[in-house]
């Protein structure tokens, strides 16, 4: 039997805002699949369909399991939040698909069912904020360059677009929204209406109504929806209305319109119409009358087909070719290409090389000498950023990265890449002082450091026991010890259920180190789930190298007693 796959919106998230089509989709389908979140919100509709639930930053992950499962036969359903077409699954889905070859006349069904998206939940919360044209921005630079997204900002504040801003801000990101409000500010009044919306329709919905200058001292958030008004958006009784247009050609007081139904479309009733402006000067003179209308279209028609007639003799104003030509240097990458018709070449722009310095694994010093070197190689076109992993983060534009690393590495730096790889984190051996352990930091760190892992992994290293450096709140912990290793596994560094390592093994003995971190690494590189943290690796497993996982118990807070 074929398989089916159903991509489901469902809406901000209460029952009431769910389609039927929805809710149908949902019951028939017999594997569900989604980001945990949105599992729970819809977990009233389901019955006995097996869940398959992942988190954030695991869609990849979702949409290729989704793909597996329907082509064995059966029905499954990947549910976003919204729109499943704006920003949420039916995209990622397509390219996974894509990916394999599949057709839809030999492939597994898919349907897409759309539902309310965010930017609507949220307009319809305010008033009536996106009456005129409008367009999406989402701030999350984590799949597309900052550079192009502020572009972005840039064209729609030009424009006078009414623009919604999804992932606005989150804990990591919290420059992007500060730098989307100097922009806009560069082309809106500060008075500029603006909503932001947190959950709209959920249990924790909070709905404000402010201004462009004063957007900032709210609370903004990844469940946060932001509406900017254009420059005819008021505000009414604590609505954004955004006017269509109307009041142009009607007297929305009256009753008896002066404009009669047949005058409302006359050329003298819309002076501001494309056909109304002065013609670019070289229309002049032959397209002015029918008969020259008539004259040109026989001469096109011996000339060639109206495609090419379209680019040869009716040639877009010079503006919108530099605004094409613009675009077109945003998404070509790595050659240039001409356009010979058009008499340019294109550069392919300057990609954004990101990794990490520091003076090396147990060294904590950087010299002058090499901080002005750093200095010099990035100049003007990056930046960096000191993180908490005793690490500089550098973003330098270039399309020559190795010169960079060479010269870099030339100073007796470290460089390591950003994102999921082992890392080792280790203490300053008391300024060098203790150094009996930093043979097999190192050691580890040849072996296994920035190996791809599938999620970014610590290992904390300290050599004493006074393990100062956090190394048993790591993924990994090992602490030097009288002479010997004390191994934790399994910490977690952030979260409300945030929790120290658990200590597996004391006394191990130097030699045996290494090659057992290895091991532990090596595993979990290749058993991990995508996306998967080492401390949820661990507790799946239950265990490793003989080590077996123990539930961590959390804190328990007892009621309070009332008083009299």
């Amino acid at each position: 039997m074929a398989g089916k796959l159903l991509i489901i919106g469902f809406g901000p998230g209460s029952f009431e805002h769910i389609t039927k089509r929805a809710r149908e989709a949902l019951q028939e389908s017999e594997v569900i699949i989604g980001y945990n979140t949105y599992v729970d919100l819809i977990a009233g509709l389901l019955s006995d369909q097996q869940i398959v639930r992942t988190g954030m930053t695991e869609e990849v992950s979702r949409a290729q399991e989704a793909v597996r499962q329907a082509k064995q036969g059966k029905k499954v359903a990947v549910i976003s939040s919204g729109d499943a077409g704006v920003y949420g699954m039916a995209g990622l889905v397509y390219e996974v698909l894509m990916e394999q070859g599949w057709t839809q006349a030999g492939g597994v069904e898919v349907e897409v069912i759309p539902g309310i998206s965010a930017v609507h939940s949220a307009g319809s919360l305010l008033g009536a904020p996106i009456m005129h044209d409008s367009c999406t921005i989402s701030l999350s630079d984590h799949l597309t360059p900052w550079e192009l997204i502020a572009k972005r900002v840039q064209a729609a504040a030009m424009a006078d677009f009414v623009i919604a801003l999804y992932n606005p801000r989150s804990g990591r990101r919290t420059r992007q929204i500060v730098e989307t409000q100097r922009i806009l500010l560069e082309y809106r009044s500060p008075q500029t209406p603006v909503g932001i919306v947190k959950s709209a329709y959920r249990d924790r919905q909070h709905v404000v109504v402010t201004t462009l200058a004063d957007m900032l001292n709210h609370d903004i958030g990844m469940l946060t929806t932001i509406i900017i008004g254009n420059s005819a958006t008021k505000l009414y009784d604590g609505l954004m209305i955004t006017p269509r247009g109307y009041q142009r050609k009607y007297t929305l007081g009256a009753e008896t319109q002066p404009l009669k139904p047949h005058q409302r479309l006359k050329a003298e009733a819309e002076p501001w119409a494309l056909e109304q402006m002065e013609a670019p000067q070289e229309w002049k003179g032959s397209l002015t009358d029918d008969e020259d209308w008539e004259e040109w279209d026989e001469e096109a028609e011996i000339a060639g087909s109206d495609a090419e007639i379209t680019s040869a003799a009716v040639q877009p104003p010079a503006g919108s070719l530099q605004l094409a030509m613009e675009a077109l240097q945003l998404v070509t990458k790595g050659s240039q290409s001409a356009i010979p018709e058009l008499g340019h070449t294109l550069t392919a722009t300057e990609s954004i090389f990101e990794f990490a310095v520091s003076p090396g694994i147990a060294n904590k010093k950087l010299t002058a000498m090499q901080l002005c070197a750093l200095g010099e190689i990035i100049g003007d076109r990056g930046d960096i950023e000191y993180s908490p992993h005793h690490q500089l983060i550098v973003r330098v534009k270039t399309d020559s990265p190795e010169q960079i690393t060479t010269e870099l590495k030339g100073q007796g730096l470290l460089l390591s890449p950003i994102g999921d790889v082992a890392q080792i984190k280790a203490c300053d051996f008391c300024n060098l002082e203790k150094g009996e352990a930093i043979p097999y930091a190192e050691a580890i760190h040849n072996r296994i450091g920035n190996l791809e892992v599938p999620k970014e992994l610590k290992i904390g290293f300290n050599g004493c026991g006074m393990a100062c450096y956090g190394a048993v709140q790591q993924d990994i912990g090992i602490v030097y010890r009288k002479e010997k290793f004390d191994l934790f596994l399994g910490g977690k560094t952030v979260g409300r259920n945030a929790h120290s390592a658990q200590p597996v093994a004391e006394g191990i003995e130097p030699e045996e180190l290494v090659d057992m971190v290895v091991r532990i690494v090596e595993r979990y590189q290749t058993e991990g789930h995508p996306n998967e943290r080492f401390h949820k690796f661990f507790k799946r497993v239950k265990e490793i190298e003989g080590y077996k996982h123990q539930e961590m118990v959390g804190f328990v807070i007892e009621n309070a007693v009332c008083g009299d």
